[in-house]
């Protein structure tokens, strides 16, 4: 297993295949700091360009917390000017982990509120343990969710829903949120990581050709009618169609193997 960091509060391990993006500000309770946003989109753009990294994994050195959102602490010394500068690189940090091109899961324990929760609702997948506590409540200091939460919460749980709790701004402990389709797989608690890692081993299996169409096709046809998204997945399997990985994959099968997957 190898380590990069990115930053004083990013690591990245590589498991093979799977790369885990690790929180690691845990003096506070990895808020995103402008530093730490920065190091998130850092160590987004790497992944993204890196072939060997077929799934990522979101994870927290954190015992009692995911993320705990923005750093209100750095904020509150802001000016309107400061604040303003930030917007960028915290969008930046966001929209890295929600346009990675390969899977991504979260693995969620503890806290995770605000843009804590907003970057577990980047990712395709929520896996939770018992002590997981989410929510969005932006609006009980003056502002919204604004890493993607009154866009990714409704496309998740339906607009009624996303917008009760938006503008109640209440936590959800894990059973209620794995009810209402907060999160996606409840967990015992530790097990979030370890679970996360190996639904990522399972993934990182199949074709990594395969596996960045079919997120694509899934992104991309989200929302649209059914027939324009049939053609988002017409093109996307048309890329897929004639690749080194889509004939390894025909052999493999026939040949009763494990496929070699070339990953073009």
């Amino acid at each position: 297993m190898s380590e990069e960091r990115f930053g004083e509060f990013v690591l990245v391990r590589r498991h093979g295949y799977v790369a885990e993006l690790v929180l690691d500000r845990p003096k506070a309770m990895n808020a995103v700091s402008t530093d730490m946003a920065r190091s998130i989109a850092a160590a987004c753009a790497a992944l993204a360009a890196d072939r060997d990294a077929r799934v990522v994994v979101l994870t927290s050195s954190h015992e009692r917390a995911f993320c705990v959102g923005a750093d209100l602490k750095e904020r509150n010394s802001f000016s309107d000017a400061d604040l303003m500068r930030q917007r960028p690189v915290a969008r930046a940090a966001y929209t890295g982990v929600l346009e990675l091109p390969v899977p991504t899961i979260a693995a969620v324990h503890g806290f995770a509120l605000g843009g804590g929760f907003e970057l577990a609702l980047s990712c395709d997948v929520i896996v939770a343990d018992r002590t997981a506590v989410v929510g969005l409540p932006e609006v009980s200091v003056g502002v919204i969710p604004g890493g993607g939460g009154t866009q990714l919460l409704p496309r998740r749980v339906g607009a009624a829903r996303a917008a009760e709790l938006i503008f109640t701004a209440r936590r959800l402990e894990a059973p209620e949120a794995a009810e209402l389709g907060l999160v996606d797989r409840l967990v015992d608690e530790g097990r979030d990581r370890e679970e996360a890692l190996e639904l990522a081993s399972r993934m990182a299996a199949n074709s990594p050709v395969g596996l960045r169409a079919a997120k694509r096709a899934l992104r991309l046809g989200h929302g649209l009618d059914l027939r324009t998204g049939l053609e988002v997945e017409d093109a996307a399997w048309r890329s897929v169609a004639f690749s080194a990985d889509r004939a390894e994959g025909v052999a493999a099968f026939n040949e009763k193997r494990a496929p070699r997957w070339p990953g073009e």
